[in-house]
This record gives C-alpha cells, sequence and structure tokens, in this order.
C-alpha cells in the first residue's frame, strides 16, 4: 500500500534542496515544489497522531485503514502492542544541533502523561536508532569517566569539581551544575575554556572549536555547549553506520541526514540548543538520565546479516528493544533481492535510485523511486531489481 506522509520545517533543518527530507517530501505525488527560503527537518511514517500517513490512493489515515483490516497488522503483534503501529520510522535533516535531550522511560513517560497531557502526549517510552544516510555528526552519551575525571582537571572547571575523580553519581550532580548556571555564567566559562593555550588542552584540544562552532548557533549563553562538549561523546557516522539510543539516555544530533525509528511515541525533555523558554525542568532531567553508553563504542549498532533475504542482499539493525528492527537492502545496477514474508507489519520507504518491487504472492509489480512509502503487510513476499541501483530501509515491528 502506498502512503502519503508529512514533514515539518523546525529552524534546524536544512533548507530547500540540501535537505534529503525535503527532497523525499518533494516526490511525493501532490507535493509542492522546495523553496530554498524554508527549512525542510522530517518527515514521519506510521499511526502517530501528530504526523500520521494517509492512504495515497484515498487519503484515508492508515490507522483506520488498519482496523478495518486488522489482518494487515498481524495476530502477533495486535496481541502484543494492538493496531497502531508500534513504531515510528522518521528522515531527518539537520544542519545545526537538535536540542540537548533525553527521551522519558516508561515510567516516567506514564507519571509526565498522567500529570501533563499536552505536553507529553503518550505514556510510552521512546528508545531510538539513528541510521546516517549522509555524513552524520552527534553527541551521545557520556564520555568514559577516566576522561571526564581529566577533563574536569582543566583550570576553568577545577572549582566544579575540585581534586575529584568523578564516577556517575558526582558526573550527574555535576552535569545538573552545568545546566543550572546562569547565562552570563555559561559565557564566562565557555570564554575561559577557549583561551587556554593547546599546551593545557593536550589531548583535548577539540574543546575550543566545537564550543565556537556551537556558539555560532545557539549563542555562547546556552548551557548545552558546555554539557555537549565536555561530557558527551562526539561522534561522527558515515552512510550505513548506526547509533542506538536508549531511553533516558543524553543525546544531541548536530549535522546531517538520518532515518530515525523509535518507539512509538513523541515525549521529550530539552534542556539546551534551545530557548530558554522551552526548556524542561533540570532536575527532572538530571534524575531521569542513565548512564548508556558511557563511551563510544558502546553507542554503534552494527548491522548484522540475516536471513530475511533470500539474495544475502538484505542486512539488519536490531537493537535491544521489543517494538522494531530496521532492514536494509542496498542493490547495485543490475541486482536483485528477495524479501521472504516477515510474519509482521513494516514501513517501507526508498531514500536512493529507483527500481521494481514486485508482491509475489499477489503478482504485483510496481515501478518504485526516490520518495515512495509503502506499508507492507505480514504475509507479503517482496522482489526488488533495479537497473541503476536502489537503496531502501524497512522499518519492522517484532514480537
Amino acid at each position: 500500500m502506498s502512503l502519503t506522509f508529512n514533514g515539518q520545517h523546525d529552524p534546524w533543518g536544512k533548507p530547500g534542496k540540501e535537505s534529503l527530507a525535503g527532497r523525499l517530501w518533494s516526490k511525493m505525488p501532490g507535493a509542492t515544489g522546495l523553496k530554498d527560503s524554508e527549512t525542510y527537518s522530517e518527515m514521519w511514517m506510521g499511526t502517530y497522531p501528530t504526523l500520521p500517513s494517509r492512504l495515497a490512493s484515498n487519503g484515508e489515515l492508515l490507522l483506520d485503514h488498519l482496523k478495518k483490516n486488522p489482518h494487515l497488522v498481524g495476530d502477533a503483534v495486535k496481541e502484543k502492542f494492538g493496531l497502531d503501529i508500534p513504531f515510528l520510522p522518521k528522515v531527518l535533516s539537520f544542519q545545526k544541533a537538535l536540542p540537548l535531550q533525553i527521551h522519558p522511560d516508561k515510567a516516567l513517560a506514564e507519571r509526565l502523561h498522567e500529570k501533563n497531557p499536552e505536553e507529553f502526549g503518550d505514556s510510552n517510552h521512546k528508545p531510538e536508532i539513528a541510521i546516517a544516510l549522509s555524513r552524520f555528526e552527534s553527541f551521545v552519551g557520556f564520555k568514559p569517566l577516566e576522561e571526564l575525571s581529566e577533563i574536569v582537571q582543566l583550570k576553568p572547571l577545577q572549582p566544579f569539581a575540585p581534586g575529584q575523580k568523578l564516577n556517575d553519581k558526582s558526573l550527574r550532580d555535576l552535569c545538573k551544575t552545568m545546566l543550572e548556571l546562569s547565562p552570563e555564567k555559561v559565557s564566562e566559562l565557555v570564554k575561559q575554556l577557549q583561551q587556554l593555550p593547546k599546551s593545557d588542552l593536550g589531548k583535548y584540544d577539540f574543546i575550543p572549536g566545537l564550543l565556537s562552532r556551537l556558539n555560532e548557533q545557539y549563542s555562547q549563553f546556552d548551557n548545552g555547549n558546555l554539557v555537549a562538549v565536555l561530557f558527551m561523546n562526539y561522534m561522527i557516522l558515515e552512510p550505513g553506520e548506526a547509533l542506538c539510543v536508549p531511553a533516558d539516555s543524553m543525546h544531541a544530533y548536530l549535522s546531517g541526514d538520518i532515518l530515525e525509528c523509535m518507539a512509538r511515541s513523541d515525549n521529550v525533555l530539552n534542556v539546551g540548543f534551545c530557548p530558554r523558554s522551552a526548556r524542561d525542568n533540570v532536575e527532572l532531567f538530571s534524575e531521569a538520565l542513565t548512564f548508556k553508553p558511557h563511551q563510544p563504542k558502546d553507542a554503534y549498532l552494527p548491522p548484522k546479516s540475516v536471513p530475511i533475504g533470500v539474495n544475502g542482499k538484505t542486512k539488519a539493525y536490531m537493537p535491544p528493544f521489543s517494538e522494531f528492527n530496521v532492514l536494509s537492502l542496498d542493490l547495485a545496477a543490475g541486482q536483485t533481492e528477495t524479501h521472504i514474508p516477515l510474519q509482521a507489519p513494516s514501513i517501507l520507504i526508498v531514500t536512493q535510485g529507483s527500481g521494481e518491487l514486485r508482491n509475489t504472492k499477489k503478482n504485483e509489480r510496481i515501478e518504485i523511486s526516490e520518495g515512495n512509502v509503502f506499508f507492507v503487510g505480514p504475509d507479503a513476499e517482496l522482489s526488488f531489481s533495479t537497473s541503476d541501483g536502489l537503496t531502501i530501509y524497512r522499518s519492522c515491528a517484532t514480537f
């Protein structure tokens, strides 16, 4: 089933044709042309009510169609999650840092939703993965404690952790302190760090440059500058590489284009890289923080070979969550692949190239190209072919 999808225009998005999210959106039937004066940040796929998908054939909401045709979800997934698709895939494009944030775990999400359902619109957790579609820069989780214990000995930081070898508890307290500093104190501390001679910085000589870059994006008064640059893992991923971000794990994506998939939720706590009026409770944020990942290697999610693809061209990103996996298929010219039935619903997007999609059980053939999005039922057997190359990502429920 071909789907339409919705896009967003957040200020951190990329402009016009520079945005992969925008370019894919512009290929949708009925879409208007891209404007270089407008940013295109996100395109959502699925049944989440904020930006729900519709059937391209008649405009019906995907969720309404599934309610009338529950066999398209499958008994196992329906029994575990209901008729709502239990995952939410998105394509994101960003040229400046997204807010410094965490997504609440299940217990906190339930509490926040009950207390403030307008701000926290669901009671689910929101672990996620991010797959690089272009060069992707991010801040994810905390640096190793031994590195952090050295960083806090830099002269401007010594008053905040004098002679201290950090542990997770003291790191939590220090992070909270940095997030609560006044704008003036943040600016003063940033300037002191930028003015340190290279000989004092040693292997941490990246700090002034990253601070300057973030200052240009969100000013020298943003607390997120200090927390991200000093405490978090700065990571660069190339296309096809992926990150795994558990619920309550601090992150801030910096630049790139990604396919993001998460449990079906839109709950978030922001404390940096956004207007102060939009920031959430630092006390709550600090209490909820986890310490996974605690070094870069713990954040990587390498794809694995899986028997779903008959010709061995398919890999899977398999996070330690119960809601979803993401399949990737990258075919060169003349190559083919067949996916056996997944026994679970899935949402498929073509991110590059063109080719033919065939539903072998129904003997249906469809010409596909960049920007096409499809809902696929649990019993479908799909075959793919291409004459010029084809890249597909297929998010699927697990049970």
